[in-house]
């Protein structure tokens, strides 16, 4: 059981620390990594941890998706505190390497909304929501792996990077957003993070039980055929 905590803390770790990484090092050399170049980071190294990862713990690396999996059954109510707590710390730790690495830096590639409050709090739940309808589409049981989890979860984690980034910041990931939120010690608006993904990702629940096969999304062993 500890290698599954283990796998969720370092694959969140990596998560967090490359994706917020190129948020930071974007800012400190006036731009070199692009927006384009942001987004496909989180989704590249999202594909990389589902393949190293996949076949130990599942490869959640979010809260939103643990609770997702538990919403349709496919996960046991006991791991979820201990996954979610695994999940937080490291993404805890690489928040605690990027303020090592750049001291200066003020948010540490921390969300934030660019506009209307509401307006990133909608669009967080629909960025999830999507998320993790394809998710439970293509993964087996509570395992996000195989060939076709990685890139398809990959691919609508840089995509919607890419569109929506620029006003929400993307996160679908309530511990991504924490951990850089405690570490630099800018908490306003967190709400927002914590509380849309979840939501949007427990809808999607709903919304996979009406569009798929009543199993695929409700203790399913196996991905949708």
């Amino acid at each position: 059981m500890m290698r599954k905590y283990a796998a969720e803390f370092f694959g969140t770790f990596c998560l967090v620390f490359a994706g917020t990484g190129a948020i930071v090092i974007n800012q400190a050399s006036a731009g070199a990594i692009t927006h384009v170049g942001i987004a496909l980071t989180f989704g590249l190294i999202v594909l990389s941890m589902i393949y190293a990862l996949g076949d130990v713990s599942g490869c959640h690396l979010n809260p939103a998706v643990t609770l997702g999996f538990f919403a349709a059954r496919r996960f046991e109510g006991r791991q979820v505190l201990p996954y979610i707590v695994s999940q937080s710390a490291g993404a805890i730790v690489a928040s605690l390497a990027m303020r090592l690495l750049f001291p200066l830096d003020e948010t540490l590639g921390g969300t934030r909304p660019a506009g209307d409050a509401m307006q990133s709090f909608v669009l967080e739940f629909i960025l999830t929501l999507i998320l993790m309808f394809v998710i439970l589409s293509v993964s087996s049981g509570a395992k996000e792996k195989g060939l076709l989890a990685g890139v398809a979860i990959g691919a609508v984690i840089a995509l919607e990077a890419m569109f929506a980034g620029p006003i929400s910041g993307a996160s679908m990931n309530p511990v991504r957003s924490l951990a850089p939120a405690l570490v630099s010690l800018r908490l306003d608006h967190l709400w927002i993070y914590l509380v849309a993904p979840t939501l949007g990702a427990c809808a999607s629940v709903l919304l996979c039980r009406c569009v798929q096969n009543p199993g695929c999304c409700c203790a399913a062993n196996e991905a949708c055929s």
